[in-house]
């Protein structure tokens, strides 16, 4: 008995004590780090969620600052272009009456803005803009189509690694310079091979227009056949078809409304291009279905004209009338190149 006394004082005496105030201590400091730690985490939680609140409402500032400019210029140039319905008869903007070599009195379709009794008619220059838009983007579809086609399903990764950023170079070319070569080279040949009556017409600069758009269709071309799952391409050769006959069968018709899309959008690239078609076209506002005469499109005649016009005179309206019609074409066909674009990512993530 005396032993189990003496065995648990020894106990009692060498056990650490739980209330002694170092150990309190301890416990308080264990408690204070974890404490911090916590703390710590939440402030740098709170910090990343200032941030990102931040940067979100930077990037919707962004969007929103893009879509009302876009909006201002869309009221500035209708607003400038109504006065025109003011200041010229809206028949007039079809054609207007003109007496003929004969004194007969006929109806015609004129753009000559000058005197006191100005023909204002814009069809002239919507032949123009689409009798060079339409071939050039022909020629690009053909080109820029084939050269994305290549990329996504014929060339090695080392061959696209250089032939897809020389293309994408293409599109930097300032078009000064591919009018300028129009002009002086290209516009020579066209003449000599198809003895055409005029050196500058809308086929020389379709060809030129076609250089800018050629990346265009070419890029968006690749970068839709190559978002086409690989398990229908790795389907059609399992059914033993061809590597050609899985990429016209299957892959292109599979990529079919991005391609489109890019088709779209280069029009409106082609509609909306300016220096080309000021030097290699031969600026002659003529109604014509002839792809070797000379003609006229919307934006050479803005950029020809409106810096020597009268501000607020009808010519002047007039001319932010053309470009009006000219933004809203541009902006529907962006607008449905777009719908189409959405409508495929839609599509290939089921």
């Amino acid at each position: 008995m005396n032993y189990d006394l003496q065995s648990s004082n020894f106990r009692a005496a060498n056990m650490p004590n739980s209330t002694s105030p170092e150990s309190g201590l301890k416990r308080f400091g264990d408690k204070r780090i974890s404490d911090l730690l916590v703390e710590s985490r939440q402030a740098n939680v709170n910090r990343q969620r200032v941030q990102e609140f931040i940067i979100e409402k930077l990037l919707f500032a962004g969007g929103m600052a893009a879509i009302l400019f876009i909006a201002l210029i869309f009221i500035f140039l209708f607003k400038e272009g109504a006065k025109a319905l003011f200041l010229i008869k809206p028949i007039e903007f079809i054609g207007t009456h003109i007496l003929d070599f004969d004194n007969n009195r006929v109806f015609a379709c004129m753009w000559q803005p000058v005197g006191e009794s100005g023909k204002y008619s814009i069809v002239p220059l919507l032949i123009g803009s689409f009798l060079v838009a339409l071939p050039a983007t022909v020629i690009s579809t053909i080109l820029g189509g084939g050269c994305g086609i290549y990329l996504a399903e014929i060339a090695s990764a080392k061959v696209r690694e250089i032939v897809k950023p020389a293309i994408e170079l293409l599109a930097g070319i300032p078009t000064v310079v591919i009018g300028f070569l129009c002009l002086t080279l290209l516009a020579t040949y066209v003449q000599n091979a198809f003895h055409t009556t005029f050196r500058l017409n809308a086929f020389v600069g379709a060809i030129g227009v076609s250089l800018v758009i050629i990346p265009v269709i070419a890029s968006i071309t690749d970068d839709a056949l190559r978002a086409v799952p690989n398990e229908l391409r790795e389907a059609s050769y399992g059914l033993g078809a061809t590597r050609w006959e899985t990429i016209w069968k299957v892959v292109v018709p599979a990529g079919i409304s991005g391609v489109t899309a890019s088709i779209i959008l280069g029009m409106g690239r082609a509609l909306g291009e300016t220096m080309i078609v000021v030097m290699a076209t031969g600026n002659a506002a003529l109604v014509t279905g002839n792809i070797f005469s000379s003609v006229r499109t919307m934006t050479a005649t803005i950029a020809a004209e409106l810096g020597a016009v009268p501000q607020g005179g009808p010519q002047y309206c007039a001319l932010f009338l053309v470009g009006a019609i000219l933004f809203f074409i541009t902006f529907v066909l962006n607008l449905v190149a777009e719908m189409i674009i959405n409508r495929m990512r839609k599509k290939l993530r089921l």
